[in-house]
Parts: structure tokens; C-alpha cells; sequence
């Protein structure tokens, strides 16, 4: 008798909770799937923001690129007027210089240069320029 006393229980205890896992699986992998699609809404709306944000930037800084050359299209036709519309050796070599100075500074500058002896321009050969480091 005593082992049908704690037999009966236990396999109504089994029973019971064998029913509650067939009725609670389900319904905890249908929750599991919504709990993962919500995340994956919130990653792919946060990426969306980011990418949002990152052409807000690049926008910015074009338009700012762009007030810049305006800028300095104004210093130079600003210059040209102070040349009387004419350029002079001087200044000349002054672009030159400037030439040779952002050259220097991307790591291309010329190996060879050739100076015109009339004042006019000076030419770079760039097919001969220094090999980067």
C-alpha cells in the first residue's frame, strides 16, 4: 500500500506537468520569436539612424567644402584685381610655390623641374616624380 500511496502522485505529478509543458512550450517559442523580431527591428532602426546621421555629416561637410572654394575663388579673383588683371612673374612664382607645396605635402612632388628662363610659368615634369615612401 505504501508504495501506491506515493506511486499515484508521483506519475499525477508527471502527467501534470507533462501537460503544462505541451500547453507552455509553444506559447514560450511564440514569445521567444517575438522578443527576436523586436530586437531585430530595434538594431535595423538603430543602423537606419546611423546611416542617416553619417549623410547628414558627409552633407554638411560638402557644403562647407563648397564655401570654401567659393572663399577662394574670391581670394584669387580678389588677387587678380590687385594684379590689374595681369599676372606678373612675381606671382607666378608665388602659385609656383603653393604648387610645389601641396605636392609636397600628398608626397608627390616632381623629381625633375623645368623653369622657363622668360618668365613665364614654370613646367612640371610629373611623369618623373619621386616615388612615395
Amino acid at each position: 500500500m505504501n508504495v501506491t500511496k506515493i506511486f499515484v502522485p508521483a506519475v499525477l505529478f508527471i502527467l501534470i506537468v507533462i501537460v503544462c509543458l505541451m500547453y507552455g512550450l509553444p506559447k514560450y517559442n511564440v514569445w521567444q520569436q517575438e522578443m527576436a523580431g523586436k530586437a531585430e527591428m530595434a538594431k535595423a532602426e538603430q543602423n537606419r539612424r546611423i546611416l542617416v546621421e553619417e549623410a547628414k555629416a558627409r552633407l554638411e561637410a560638402e557644403k562647407l567644402n563648397a564655401e570654401a572654394e567659393i572663399e577662394r575663388a574670391k581670394g584669387m579673383a580678389e588677387a587678380m584685381r590687385v594684379e590689374n588683371g595681369t599676372l606678373s612673374a612675381t606671382y607666378n612664382q608665388y602659385l609656383f610655390i603653393r604648387t610645389l607645396e601641396k605636392l609636397a605635402d600628398k608626397g608627390s612632388l616632381p623629381q625633375i623641374i623645368y623653369v622657363p628662363s622668360q618668365g613665364l610659368t614654370p613646367i612640371m615634369d610629373l611623369n618623373k616624380a619621386l616615388p612615395k615612401p
